[in-house]
């Protein structure tokens, strides 16, 4: 079952890129920005924000699970599978199992600098890459460390994106469970 992310439930801000045009694609994939987690991904979630809390942290999360429409947009723009599940196989967001997040500074409310901003495809994003400055390798260390101890995985090539382990045992979930389609499908018209 999915569950539905908000900033009252969770104590986590909400910024969808993927509902804005400000993404890799330049165009809005996301008609409605609703933010949901399988519900076991729901619970290590909590588990992280009760982490980083006692830190003067919480998380901005920029994606969840994603429709495969939504997959299917992004691959279709960038189909590189450094950065891009083949929408033909699935990806740990359209099973509901993965989040795309950083780091906030709850005091400030800004996000800590990680040296790249969310879906550089680019070997910066690289967990272990060593051209960003200590201070974002530190606080990349700092976001996989708090999610590790939540129970998430984590994908090499992108220090926003932690998974469940074991993702690709979780089924592909369409988007007809949810309230409300997040992404419309146009509908060819009649000659």
């Amino acid at each position: 079952m999915l569950i539905h992310i908000t900033r009252q439930e969770f104590g986590v801000d909400i910024d969808l890129i993927y509902a804005t045009a400000k993404n890799v694609t330049g165009k809005v994939i996301y008609q409605n920005a609703d933010c949901y987690l399988l519900e076991c991904a729901a619970q290590h979630l909590r588990h992280a924000v009760d982490l980083a809390r006692p830190h003067g942290l919480t998380f901005k999360i920029f994606d969840a699970y994603r429709p495969s429409e939504g997959q299917w947009a992004l691959w279709n723009h960038s189909p590189d599978p450094n950065f891009v599940a083949d929408p033909r196989r699935g990806s740990p967001h359209t099973r509901g199992v993965a989040i795309d997040l950083t780091l906030v500074d709850e005091r400030t409310g800004q996000e800590l600098d990680m040296g790249t901003p969310f879906d550089d495809f680019t070997p910066r994003s690289f967990h272990g890459d060593k051209e960003v400055s200590l201070e974002a390798q530190r606080n990349r260390f700092l976001l996989l460390g708090i999610m590790s101890a939540a129970g998430w995985d984590f994908y090499k090539n992108e220090w926003w994106h932690y998974q469940l382990f074991q993702s690709r045992d979780y089924p592909l979930i369409e988007q007809s469970v949810l309230p409300r389609p997040m992404v419309f499908i146009s509908k060819p018209q009649p000659a």
